[in-house]
């Protein structure tokens, strides 16, 4: 028996086969970014993406509240925000500026009147008008004044501390926000689309929504 024209049609198979599976096997794999992309574009949507490396410190946030807490102003410095500097040296200067003359008009005030329960009359505020007739200034109204004085100064204490914490806070949460992404690339514009129906040939106006990121 004659084994060519068998020998003949395997090869030519065998032939055949191999050059489609190789051609099969060079089609590249469908990406599925390319794919979304394709959807997106058949429903008004285009979408522009732009690969973008940051650097990333996951510290950052520590180290802008830990030189916040040495010295206030020093986490916003870290951070680059200077124009914080004049919120948190002013604030939490208005609190020590008042916090200080609070605890200087109590102290006066209670130590004269330590000094009238035990009997001095050589105050400053026994006889103001220097008449010699008695105080100007009864018991009973320095020691108002003293619970008076003694309660701004704590109530200026707290609000003091409050700056300091928001001084701590402020540095952590804005080194925080540094690292998200927040440029002009992320944003989405709104363009007239023009489509041609692929059958008619009849346009198709609309609006498409276009996403960069």
């Amino acid at each position: 028996m004659n084994s060519t024209p068998l020998t003949l049609i395997v090869f030519l198979f065998i032939s055949v086969f191999g050059f489609s599976q190789v051609e099969n096997d060079s089609l590249p794999a469908q990406n599925p970014a390319d794919s979304l992309r394709t959807d997106l574009k058949q429903k008004g949507i285009t979408v522009e993406e732009i690969s973008v490396q940051r650097e990333i410190n996951p510290l950052a946030p520590s180290k802008a509240a830990f030189y916040s807490a040495i010295l206030p102003g020093l986490g916003q410095i870290y951070n680059k925000r200077y124009w914080k500097l004049p919120l948190v040296w002013g604030a939490i200067g208005v609190g020590i500026y008042n916090y200080s003359i609070n605890n200087t008009d109590y102290n006066r005030f209670r130590d004269a009147f330590k000094r009238r329960r035990a009997g001095f009359t050589d105050d400053e505020f026994f006889d103001i008008n220097n008449d010699g007739t008695g105080p100007d200034v009864s018991d009973s109204s320095l020691q108002n004044a003293q619970e008076s004085l003694q309660r701004n100064r704590d109530l200026w204490l707290v609000v003091t501390i409050g700056f300091y914490a928001l001084n701590i806070i402020d540095a952590n949460v804005d080194a925080h926000l540094k690292q998200y992404n927040v440029s002009d690339r992320l944003a989405f514009d709104i363009k007239p689309a023009l489509d041609l129906n692929a059958i008619t040939g009849d346009p198709n106006f609309g609006l498409a929504l276009v996403v960069k990121f």
